[in-house]
């Protein structure tokens, strides 16, 4: 079993948008791994940042996306972190990665300033791009498909990548 899509990208990117659009275009179900992580510690992620601290959350985070790589052959959306993990960066090889771009314009005006997004709370802005920073060459190390989202609707991305999964 093997997914159709794995959606890539930092916060504000689309990829729950873009990851359910892309599913129904495809006929097939998504999953969305910060869903999971939620499900399985039984509260929200910031919640589990600040009760139980980073290294607890990526460990539930490691754990949803090898469930969901092994189990789920829909489109799956990722946590904008989960891709620094280097066992899952190892389980993303020869999957169908779409990583989806965006600048720091467009993800302040989808996440928002004020985010309940842990690792953007102190200065959102600086936060995010010490985040593009580090994980930018990852995240293009593991594409296979690479759309830049910037201004654009979630059904023209849906369009472009399904010219490039289909």
């Amino acid at each position: 079993m093997k997914p159709k899509a794995v959606v890539i990208g930092p916060p504000g990117s689309g990829k729950t948008t873009v990851g359910r659009l892309l599913a129904e275009r495809l006929g097939v179900s998504f999953r969305d791994t910060d869903h999971d992580v939620e499900a399985a510690a039984g509260k929200p992620i910031g919640e589990i940042f600040i009760d139980d601290g980073e290294e607890r959350f990526r460990e539930l985070e490691r754990s949803a996306v090898r469930d969901a790589l092994a189990a789920h052959d829909g489109v799956i959306a990722l946590g904008g972190g989960a891709i620094m993990d280097a066992a899952t960066q190892a389980d993303l090889a020869g999957q169908h990665v779409v990583y989806l771009e965006v600048g720091l314009s467009d993800a302040v005006k989808r996440v928002g300033l004020a985010s309940a997004r842990p690792l953007l709370v102190l200065n959102p802005r600086s936060q995010f791009r010490k985040l593009m920073e580090e994980r930018r060459p990852i995240y293009e190390g593991l594409a296979a498909i690479k759309v830049a989202t910037d201004g654009r609707d979630p059904a023209d991305i849906v369009d472009e990548i399904m010219k490039a999964v289909a």
